[in-house]
């Protein structure tokens, strides 16, 4: 059993390294091992899910102690949550930068096409993201800080939106900019657990393409294979 910590805000240890001396080079050595755990943590949780690992197992997929492992982290659920943020912020990198070189006049269907040409979709990682939904689901504490993580990306997404609004017109349907960003996170839930199910990444990054389309526009996309099941 691992200990439940709830909700524990990710910090970033090793971005204050002192630039040479003793204290450096520990500080570089400790910021490495964090990263090995995570990567480690990461490999562990897609193969056997987040309810089912130790912290020995971490341990030993990275190549460490637990006293290296609790030297970073609390427990599991605080290395959890900084996989998470740690993934969540690639992702909102992602939409943003493909969202951004458009300028103020953004072209919807091109910046659909670079969205999810880049987009995250890999099943481990959303095998991981499952997990985690489900515990947060559990524990309101966590709950809280997957709903700012989910939170910030909208914004990513609508703040982009608001500066392209008088070049580029949203369907009214969706009210303004937040329901526009609501329903591109919407979409991107719904796509990724169809491709838990069935493994198909071609066939979700063109049901993706075809979804934030017709959301941002009047439609217009050409039609994608249908999916099954």
């Amino acid at each position: 059993m691992h200990r439940r910590i709830g909700y524990v805000p990710v910090s970033n240890e090793g971005a204050d390294m002192a630039v040479d001396g003793t204290t450096g080079r520990v500080t570089r050595r400790r910021a490495r091992t964090r990263a090995n755990l995570l990567r480690a943590a990461f490999s562990v949780f897609a193969a056997k899910g987040f309810g089912h690992v130790s912290i020995e197992e971490v341990c030993e997929a990275a190549g460490y102690t637990r006293g290296a492992f609790y030297s970073n982290f609390a427990g599991l659920d605080e290395l959890f949550f900084a996989l998470y943020a740690e993934r969540a912020e690639l992702i909102a990198e992602q939409v943003s930068g493909a969202l951004a070189l458009d300028g103020p006049d953004l072209d919807v269907p091109a910046a659909v096409d670079r969205v999810t040409e880049v987009l995250l979709l890999d099943r481990d990682w959303l095998l991981v993201k499952t997990d985690f939904l489900v515990h947060a689901a559990r524990d309101p504490d966590v709950a809280r800080g997957l709903l700012e993580h989910r939170a910030r990306l909208r914004r990513t997404i609508a703040d982009r939106l608001a500066r392209a609004r008088g070049h580029t017109e949203l369907p009214a349907v969706l009210g303004d900019v937040d329901g526009a960003a609501h329903a591109v996170v919407a979409a991107y839930d719904g796509v990724t657990t169809q491709l838990l199910l069935d493994r198909d990444v071609v066939r979700a990054r063109a049901w993706l393409k075809q979804l934030l389309t017709a959301l941002l526009t009047d439609g217009g996309a050409e039609p994608a294979a249908r999916g099954r099941g």
